[in-house]
């Protein structure tokens, strides 16, 4: 599918399921995303290969990412138009069943939805995010040893220079 051409739940072969147990993120990402961001966006992201773990599918401003495998969803979030242009997440929600990727922690949540579509959907490097992802897995974890490329991967689908 060329980058250009927007994804829609057509796209794929097995329906994208809704979140069953939906949950509000207390804590949203501060990003503006600009006009030309929120553009790219709007055209939503498919997985390319087995390592990739997200779709991202966008119904007017509300924005779905599903996990790439199972078609789950996981997180939707609620863009709003900023004053001065631009769009800020209004409100979002997570899945909270499933035995999913719901953190249980506000700033897991609101880490991972910014990852998603930062990383994966804007293809940007994101290292700050990525280091406070490794840092808040590794505090989970209580093991400061767990390696970055690992974190990422597992969690994300995000190689470690991607």
């Amino acid at each position: 599918m060329p980058a250009d051409e927007r994804v829609t739940r057509s796209s794929f072969r097995k329906p994208l399921q809704s979140i069953m147990v939906p949950t509000a993120i207390g804590v949203l990402p501060d990003r503006v995303w600009s006009d030309e961001e929120w553009e790219r966006i709007q055209l939503g992201y498919r997985s390319r290969d087995m390592d990739e773990k997200w779709n991202v599918v966008v119904e007017g401003d509300v924005v779905f990412l599903h996990r790439s495998w199972t078609g789950f969803g996981v997180f939707e979030a609620t863009f709003a138009p900023v004053e001065g242009g631009g769009r800020r997440i209004a409100s979002a929600v997570v899945e909270a069943g499933r035995g999913g990727l719901h953190g249980n922690s506000t700033d897991h949540d609101r880490l991972m939805l910014e990852l998603v579509l930062s990383a994966i959907v804007l293809g940007e490097p994101a290292r700050e995010l990525r280091e406070q992802f490794v840092e808040l897995a590794r505090e989970r974890s209580g093991n400061a040893d767990v390696p970055a490329g690992a974190v990422q991967h597992s969690a994300l689908g995000l190689r470690s220079g991607s």
